[in-house]
């Protein structure tokens, strides 16, 4: 299972892992760490050589309730990011964390590798027609709504059946625009309650059955954290409980801000399935 990263085939048969760079004054966890170029080059070193084979790059924050940004506001942040990194890291493979089409292209254009996708196309309709123009990899995740309704969304009848019907119709689509290159990511803590974020997890080896990668991303979210009264800078060690949990589920990527936690976890169970 391997996919093309500009040229650079990886094989996500044996897990690899992305760590998250936010350019945001108000992501959850990391909001305006990074703001100026030093801080960023020095976050994009220790990710690189903490293991991580995909930095994923943000500039519009998706937590539960995020602010609007526009546009403009969101290519101002993440443009300047991109060529900055690829000016000091050439070799870097950046994925961009981005619902909106526009901003994918003019990534893309300045070297970007993968589309990370919160909304898998439902937030602008052009960007599929975008992967398949540049034949990027994409990610696409699974969400209800916007960031600022999603958690107003959480009524299902069967969670994991309609998620499935839900890539199932994404993968069509992409297929039939000769998009080559998916990854399904069940968008944990997107237009889910806690107790329906460890039901797709307990159930999350059923995701096989579309036959792609699989990106999970529950670094330091509340689904952890509430449940063990504690904080997003507190919920590092169940991060590492649930990415492991994660790999014996299936998971090809583990997304999340402690890159040589999560390096560990893919080197340990590597030793011991592989």
């Amino acid at each position: 299972m391997t996919i093309n990263c500009k040229g650079q085939l990886i094989d996500l048969s044996i897990p690899k892992v992305m760590g998250i760079l936010n350019v945001t004054p108000n992501s959850f966890f990391d909001g305006g760490k990074y703001n100026d170029e030093s801080e960023i080059l020095s976050q994009v070193e220790k990710i690189i050589a903490d293991g991580a084979t995909f930095i994923d790059l943000g500039a519009y924050s998706s937590k539960p309730s995020a602010e609007f940004v526009s546009e403009q506001e969101e290519l101002d942040r993440i443009i300047p990011a991109v060529q900055l990194i690829l000016k000091h890291f050439p070799e870097a493979l950046l994925s961009i964390d981005t619902f909106r089409a526009g901003v994918a292209k003019a990534c893309i254009e300045n070297g970007a590798a993968i589309i990370n996708d919160i909304a898998a196309g439902e937030l602008d309709d052009k960007m599929f027609d975008v992967i398949a123009k540049y034949n990027v990899p994409y990610i696409m995740m699974h969400m209800r709504g916007t960031p600022q309704t999603m958690q107003s969304m959480t009524n299902y009848e069967d969670i994991i059946k309609e998620m499935l019907f839900y890539f199932s119709e994404k993968i069509h689509k992409a297929r039939s625009l000769g998009i080559n290159d998916l990854i399904i990511d069940p968008g944990f803590g997107f237009a889910k309650t806690i107790e329906q974020n460890y039901e797709v997890m307990q159930k999350m080896e059923l995701f096989q059955m579309l036959e792609l990668p699989l990106l999970v991303g529950i670094s330091r979210k509340s689904m952890i954290y509430k449940v063990l009264n504690s904080s997003p800078k507190d919920a590092l060690n169940g991060t590492t409980f649930l990415n492991t949990i994660a790999l014996t589920k299936g998971a090809s990527i583990l997304r999340v801000h402690d890159v040589k936690e999560a390096v560990e976890c893919v080197q340990l169970w590597n030793k011991m399935n592989l």
